[in-house]
């Protein structure tokens, strides 16, 4: 997928969570956007998703870390609850290699 960064030289750009599903039941996605578009409106890149209800099925965040990091190099500023999940992410991966070494003890 080709992302035309010269449409969005001049302004914001930032990675947030927009929230889908449906009443109690939310859902976010993280995308980069553009600053002054709605939380749940448009967006340029979708960047991975997290789940807070399914999390004992262990499915319930998946990141592009790649992509962050190349948003970020262009000037994106990343909100407070995706630095956080980044954060959660990287130490889920971490962890993982260490947890199946372990099983097959």
């Amino acid at each position: 997928m080709k992302v035309y960064f010269h449409i969005f030289k001049d302004t914001m750009v930032v990675i947030r969570l927009t929230r889908g599903g449906s009443h109690k039941r939310p859902f976010y996605h993280i995308v980069a956007t553009e600053s002054r578009f709605k939380r749940d409106g448009r967006f340029i890149e979708r960047l991975g998703f997290y789940n807070p209800i399914e999390s004992a099925s262990g499915i319930d965040l998946r990141v592009i870390s790649d992509r962050i990091e190349y948003w970020v190099s262009k000037g994106a500023k990343v909100s407070n609850a995706v630095s956080r999940l980044v954060k959660m992410n990287a130490k889920n991966i971490a962890n993982k290699p260490k947890q199946q070494a372990g099983e097959q003890k």
